[in-house]
Parts: C-alpha cells; sequence; structure tokens
C-alpha cells in the first residue's frame, strides 16, 4: 500500500524558502542553497553520489505527486511533467480548467482527504510524494499525511517562509532513518498514530 510522503529540504532553523518567495522568484532569495546536497561534482543537479542518492531514487520512484496551489503556480505546474509522466494533484478551493486542458497530468482537487485519496488510488503501491509547507500542514491536519523526509540543510535562514509555522496540535513522529551527509542530514520519520 502506498504512503504520502512530504520531501522538503529545510534550514537548520526551519525555513523551506528564503525571502521574497513569490512567482517569478520561486523559493525566494537564496533557495536553492538548501538543494545545494543533490548538486553533482559537475555542477549540475541530479542524483548525488553516496547514500544521499537513496533519497533521490525515492522521490523519482513514487506514482503521484500531491501539491499546494501556490507552489504549484511558482513552477508553473512543472509544465505538466514532475517526472515519468506521474499525475500532479494540486490542492486549490478555486477550479483551474485551462491549466488542466493544458497539463493534462494536472487535477485540481478542492480538499484534502479527497486529493490525498485520489492520488493514493492514483499511485498504486507507489509512494504519493507531498509538496508545500500548507498542504502539509493540512495533510497532517487531517491525519492523511504518513510520512516526513526532510532534508536538513546546515545553514540558519533567519528569515522566509518555515515549514511548520501553523499546526493545529502536536504531531509526534517516529525516526525511520537518518542518512548523515556533510551537505546535509536526510531524516525520514514516521508521523505516530
Amino acid at each position: 500500500m502506498s504512503s504520502s510522503v512530504l520531501l522538503m529540504a529545510m534550514s537548520l532553523d526551519g525555513y523551506i524558502a528564503g525571502p521574497n518567495d513569490r512567482p517569478g522568484n520561486p523559493g525566494g532569495d537564496g533557495f536553492m542553497r538548501l538543494h545545494k546536497w543533490y548538486e553533482r561534482p559537475d555542477g549540475e543537479f541530479g542524483r548525488p553520489e553516496g547514500p544521499a542518492g537513496d533519497v533521490w531514487d525515492e522521490l523519482n520512484a513514487t506514482g503521484a505527486v500531491l501539491v499546494g496551489r501556490r507552489t504549484a503556480e511558482q513552477v508553473d505546474y512543472y509544465g505538466g511533467e514532475h517526472h515519468d509522466g506521474v499525475p500532479i494533484f494540486v490542492l486549490s478551493r478555486q477550479p483551474a480548467p485551462a491549466i488542466e486542458q493544458k497539463y493534462p497530468q494536472v487535477k485540481i482537487v478542492s480538499d484534502i482527504e479527497t486529493a490525498m485519496a485520489q492520488a493514493k488510488a492514483a499511485a498504486g503501491d507507489k509512494d504519493v510524494l507531498v509538496h508545500g509547507a500548507v498542504t502539509a500542514q493540512k495533510a497532517l491536519e487531517a491525519g492523511v499525511l504518513d510520512e516526513l523526509q526532510i532534508d536538513q540543510v546546515p545553514v540558519l535562514f533567519g528569515e522566509g517562509l518555515r515549514l511548520f509555522d501553523v499546526l493545529p496540535n502536536r504531531v509526534e513522529l517516529d525516526v525511520v532513518r537518518v542518512i548523515d551527509t556533510p551537505a546535509a542530514t536526510h531524516i525520514r520519520y514516521r508521523v505516530h498514530r
């Protein structure tokens, strides 16, 4: 059975985006510092060498993507192609028929429970990749987020967008795996239920 897995790179002080995060500057100022852990020796971004490559492989083995509208808009809905042609479910209260026509892999869904159910059904036995702070918060609140893969980057941003600024209540987590590298510490958690 598939799991829903939030995958986010985060600064040590909890930021997933720098200041000035907006369309035209997705992720804000300094955002790529959070993703330097998958920069290859040739300077290109892709599967990192060593044990962090497992995290990259898991990202690319998911069967569907669930993302919030703000994140989706900032990256132009991934051009309709996140990886391997998997369906992309966008959590939004506003319909976007033009987007769904432009990118047939993109489906707009208005509530988190339905979005996750559809994403899991589409993913089959593969995991659902979850992106976005608000989407993560809503999924935790609704009890439909199973795991968190946090790539903790050794940097302090000091400002920007935090991943868990607003939570309805305390959420207990079990540590599933830790991969420690000089570029990032990759911690996988399971939501304790």
